[in-house]
């Protein structure tokens, strides 16, 4: 009996191993289509439930994306959650967090409107709208489980992809390497995303030579093909809206003609209605899955007849999560000539040997793609013989090491404005950057910078910068804060300031996230009006200087030593929704050129600290607080902080104070609350109301009144919008305290 027994399971057995070596084998063509390609994850969920066993996976462009996934193990299933899950508009924008930038950077990045190369005095335009950095960081997150494996024959599931090669506009078929960087390439849209470098071979999208690669996956060994083409027939003139559209278009010239032959020798032609969808579309993600599963659902019975009653359990992957721990033990920097590895290193923000979460990993590859040095970074990660990951920089430097930038800005201080930047990289060191603004309008300024940065080690930074504006502010201002004694009727004179401001400092950062400054400033400051020169026989006493009918309050040199701290992890400026803010900077003055006779050595100190969360989706709460002092027994008023107005980058101690006008209350000590309700209403587009309170008058913390209740408050309703000039504000504001609103209008970046 036993023998019997043993003698059927064998006879079962040769049978089993002759059936699969009889089956035919399966392959799986995925054609390019940008957005249109999410169709193939509803196809994919029919196959799938018809109990079909793919061979093999080939795809071009977006069908190279989805069937390198699907080759590594996730589901269907998994991959409709996945780019539900996915911001497809911050991953093509390359928007990297702000948290991934400097200080240096943020700063440098929140004035400009538009940013041009800028070479041996001629301008050109960027190689392509995106870099496609975002989108490399998510691919190598969700196929790390797969990172070792460099023959793409031995994945769960065999799988091709296919490139072209820009310079010889011939295909080169992509079956081995990092798989993430392969796919890429394969889905490098023209115009849309920098080409990829490998092998040294510029590629770019696949499907500009071949957009359905049948052949590639024939000769991998497949008998049957299903096949899922999301192309279209050639569009009409009203469909060519866009460049990626027209692009789209001449290439479908060749493609159009292709799959009347390849389709032909599909033996499942799937053939989703794409049509009224475009490229870019991914806003659209679940109906044209949808489309996918429709179209398949046509072929249902064909695919049946393909499914095996034995049908092998599919691997269920589970995408990396951020939290994930990692051990680098050894960078490995390939290509880079001009940035130190000290430099790249102190980017990268964490040591090696140490246990550090994926989602630092990608946060140390951010910072170093944040400074705009390098092309998209195309990492590695492998793992070595020490227990630990190797991580892999082939770091290709951008060419342009010169940038036109241009912005304009209109606001109620400074009036209109229009700025011209010349920024130029490596000019004394391989760190370095320097950068100059000349600001045109009603108030001519300017702003040099220089700065050599060393990430987490100590930096060296140089800045100038002269800054000029004129105000319409109470006579009592003045009154109380200079050598003038009113008798007259005059209520408001035209205060016009001038700042002339020299800094030597150097910087680190402390805990990646704090950047802690010392340094030494030289300053000229300028306080003067025409107004007492216009009003004769006015019964007045003036003891300043009056020169050419212009009456001068201050005309000083000064000569300070500082520090500050900051941290800064708002998500956005000007519309913060989550993320802290810190900033504490004190001024030693100890010299002065004492225009007034009134000098002696005093310090001010000053901070501003805050919290940005959400309440609900979409309506987030702004919360601050801030505060300043003056030390010592100068009479020196020229520093003393004066709220009022709205807006940011205030020079000097003059601080913003909704409800009243710029330049209204001063004093030598403050203390104020700040709160704001932004609600998003569209996209990009803001309701907010803000309030805020003060006490602000001569030693409020000697005295003790910072703790009574406010003396002054304000508030207000406005709009704001994240245009393409940067953010247009309009507020409305008004105090209890005084009869009169103020309406505040802001266009464009400060600076």
């Amino acid at each position: 009996m036993v023998v019997t027994v043993l003698l059927l399971n064998s006879l079962c057995l040769i049978a089993q191993t002759d059936s699969d070596k009889k089956r035919p084998k399966i392959g799986l063509v995925l054609s390019g289509g940008g957005a249109k390609g999410m169709a193939h994850i509803g196809a994919l969920k029919v196959i799938e439930e018809a109990g079909i066993e793919l061979d093999y996976i080939g795809g071009s462009s977006m069908g190279a994306i989805v069937g390198a996934l699907y080759a590594a193990g996730y589901t269907a299933t998994e991959l409709d959650s996945m780019f539900n899950e996915t911001n497809f508009g911050t991953l093509i924008q390359d928007n990297l967090p702000r948290s991934a930038k400097t200080f240096y950077e943020k700063e440098d990045a929140e004035r400009y409107s538009l940013t041009l190369p800028f070479n041996n005095f001629k301008v050109s335009v960027p190689p392509a709208y995106s870099g496609g950095q975002n989108i490399y960081n998510e691919l190598v997150r969700l196929l790390y489980h797969v990172k070792d494996i460099e023959d793409f024959d031995k994945l769960p599931t065999p799988f091709v992809c296919v490139a072209t090669d820009i310079e010889t506009g011939k295909q080169v078929v992509l079956d081995s390497g990092y798989l993430p960087e392969a796919i890429l390439a394969s889905g490098t849209l023209p115009s849309l995303f920098e080409p990829s470098v490998i092998n040294d071979k510029v590629l770019i999208d696949g499907g500009v030579v071949n957009n359905y690669p049948i052949d590639e996956v024939l000769a991998m060994g497949a008998d049957i093909i299903i096949g899922v083409d999301v192309q279209h027939d050639l569009s009409d003139r009203e469909a060519l809206l866009s460049a990626t559209e027209i692009l789209l278009q001449i290439n479908n010239y060749r493609t159009v003609a292709d799959m009347k032959i390849k389709s032909a020798k599909t033996d499942v032609y799937i053939k989703p209605q794409i049509e009224k969808y475009s490229v870019i579309e991914f806003n659209k993600l679940n109906a044209i899955i949808q489309t996918g599963v429709d179209a398949a659902n046509l072929k249902i019975d064909e695919l049946r007849a393909l499914g095996t009653k034995t049908k092998k359990d599919k691997n269920y992957m589970t995408a990396v999560d951020s939290d994930q721990q990692l051990t680098i033990n050894r960078l490995l920097i390939d290509g880079n000539t001009s940035h130190t590895r000290g430099y790249i290193k102190g980017k990268l923000r964490f040591n090696l040997d140490e246990s550090i979460s994926f989602k630092k990993l990608q946060q140390g590859i951010g910072n170093l793609a944040a400074t705009g040095n390098f092309k998209t970074i195309r990492y590695k990660l492998l793992n070595n013989i020490n227990d630990g990951e190797d991580l892999i920089l082939p770091l290709d430097e951008t060419p342009n090491t010169s940038f036109l930038r241009l912005g304009a800005h209109f606001d109620d201080l400074y009036k209109s404005a229009a700025i011209i930047n010349l920024t130029k990289r490596r000019i004394l060191s391989k760190d370095d950057v320097a950068s100059f603004d000349l600001i045109l309008g009603d108030n001519i300024r300017y702003n040099f910078e220089y700065y050599v940065d060393k990430g987490s080690y100590w930096s060296f930074g140089v800045n100038s910068r002269f800054n000029d504006f004129e105000q319409e502010i109470d006579f009592d201002l003045i009154g109380d804060n200079f050598d003038v004694t009113p008798s007259s009727r005059i209520n408001t004179i035209n205060l016009a300031v001038s700042d002339f401001t020299n800094q030597l400092y150097i910087q680190t950062v402390i805990k990646e996230e704090f950047a802690f400054t010392l340094g030494a400033e030289f300053k000229y400051l300028q306080y003067s009006t025409r107004t007492f020169g216009d009003i004769p026989n006015t019964d007045l006493t003036i003891n300043t200087t009056t020169d050419n009918g212009r009456t001068y309050f201050e005309k000083s040199n000064y000569v300070s030593a500082y520090g500050a701290l900051k941290l800064d992890t708002y998500d956005d400026k000007y519309f913060p929704s989550r993320g802290l803010y810190f900033s504490g900077d004190m001024h030693y003055y100890v010299l002065s050129s004492d225009f007034n006779n009134n000098f002696k050595d005093f310090s001010i100190s000053k901070a501003r600290m805050g919290m940005a969360f959400p309440l609900v989706k979409n309506l987030s709460l702004n919360l601050e607080t801030e505060g300043g002092f003056k030390l010592g027994v100068s009479n020196v008023t020229t520093y003393d902080f004066v709220l009022g107005g709205y807006g940011t980058d205030f020079i000097n101690n003059f601080t913003p104070f909704v409800g009243y006008d710029f330049l209204s209350l001063p004093g030598n000590s403050f203390v104020k609350a700040y709160a704001r309700l932004d609600f998003e209403f569209a996209k990009k587009n803001h309701v907010m109301f803000t309030a805020n309170f003060a006490n602000v008058d001569d030693d409020l913390f000697r005295t003790g009144d910072w703790f009574k209740a406010p003396t002054y408050s304000g508030y207000g309703v406005g709009y704001g919008w994240e245009s393409f000039l940067g953010p247009v504000n309009l507020m409305y504001s008004w105090s209890p305290e005084t009869e009169r609103s103020q309406f505040f209008v802001s266009v464009g970046y400060w600076f």
